[in-house]
């Protein structure tokens, strides 16, 4: 909208002085010629806003034309713009919004804050990415529906796929989402599903409407604290029992999210094959060798030797009864 890019771009005049018709064309994502347009607009209502041509020139705004934003210290100016946007906020559609704001925090601050401002953008860098040769991106196209359902305290129907993949093994549940965590560049609903309240990775979704039908979140529910709680239980869930497999780094992404993060955190190497070898724990030899199981031969285990043995048992039992069907067939 016009207006929006309006005040954007005063914003931008009244936090960086004078900026040339191309850095502004850029930042507003429009054209130099709109630009012109913009700044006749502004010059028309009121707003002490010229421009000046030939080398060093640029659109400024008259000196005097200044606010200012009392009460903030010189420490906490630096703590806010080291922050940037955050990735999370940006996967939910609030990149614009926050920029904005941000800008108008700017333009508001008094000229002896405003060098703290620049001097935080250059000197700290926030990357929320974990370094991890291995990670894709991976795409959440029911993030904000998702989002908008938690905002609006509506019921949700989603469809997920669980351990092998969509194609092979997903559900359809009916959730009453309280929550949504970003963590690790990744995001987990928070819902309650019948008697008990389930984590789920978004990147798992492969379907989600919002339904017609209201709840009112539990007011003895703290979403942070829940969240602590799982983590903790998480941590000690996962390691009861390591199990040692191989891959091909073509299937990786192929791979269930649960893996994927395992493999973050346990690290990962290559052997002479070029197949990549990792530790991942579950919580029994007997969920380890059903979830594998799933994988057919996506993955290979290495150790512990049992556990190998049992997956060969396993698939030579299987072999048998469709070779029998084959032969009576």
């Amino acid at each position: 909208m016009r207006a929006d890019r309006l005040i954007s771009m005063l914003m931008i005049l009244q936090t960086r002085g004078k900026v040339t018709a191309s850095d502004l064309a850029a930042e507003l994502e429009v054209s130099e010629r709109t630009v012109y347009r913009d700044v006749t607009a502004l010059s028309i209502s009121g707003v002490p806003v010229y421009a000046e041509r030939g080398p060093g020139g640029g659109i400024c705004l008259v000196e005097q034309y200044r606010s200012n934003l009392t009460g903030l210290t010189r420490e906490e100016v630096r703590a806010l713009y080291m922050i940037g946007i955050p990735q999370p906020l940006a996967q939910l559609g609030f990149g614009p919004d926050l920029r904005g704001a941000m800008l108008k925090l700017a333009a508001s601050l008094p000229s002896s804050l405003k060098s703290d401002e620049a001097l935080a953008r250059q000197r700290v860098y926030l990357d929320p990415e974990p370094w991890d040769r291995y990670r894709k991106p991976v795409t959440m196209p029911f993030l904000q529906t998702i989002q908008q359902a938690v905002w609006q305290g509506r019921v949700l129907h989603i469809r997920y796929e669980l351990f092998a993949g969509p194609q092979i093994d997903s559900l359809d549940v009916v959730l009453v989402p309280y929550g949504l965590v970003a963590k690790g560049g990744e995001w987990y609903l928070v819902a309650q599903q019948e008697d008990h309240i389930a984590v789920l990775p978004v990147d798992r979704v492969i379907a989600a409407q919002i339904q017609d039908k209201s709840f009112q979140m539990p007011p003895d529910f703290n979403l942070e604290s829940f969240w602590k709680q799982w983590c903790q239980g998480q941590s000690g869930y996962q390691r009861a029992f390591a199990v040692r497999m191989r891959i091909h780094p073509d299937l990786i992404t192929k791979l269930p999210s649960q893996i994927r993060q395992a493999m973050r955190a346990t690290g990962a190497e290559d052997d002479e094959q070029g197949r990549v070898t990792f530790e991942i724990r579950f919580g029994s030899f007997e969920e380890a060798r059903t979830r594998l199981l799933r994988l057919g031969n996506a993955v290979e285990v290495v150790e512990p030797v049992a556990l190998r043995y049992s997956l060969r048992d396993y698939a030579e039992q299987i072999i048998a009864v469709y070779s029998n069907q084959s032969k009576t067939g």
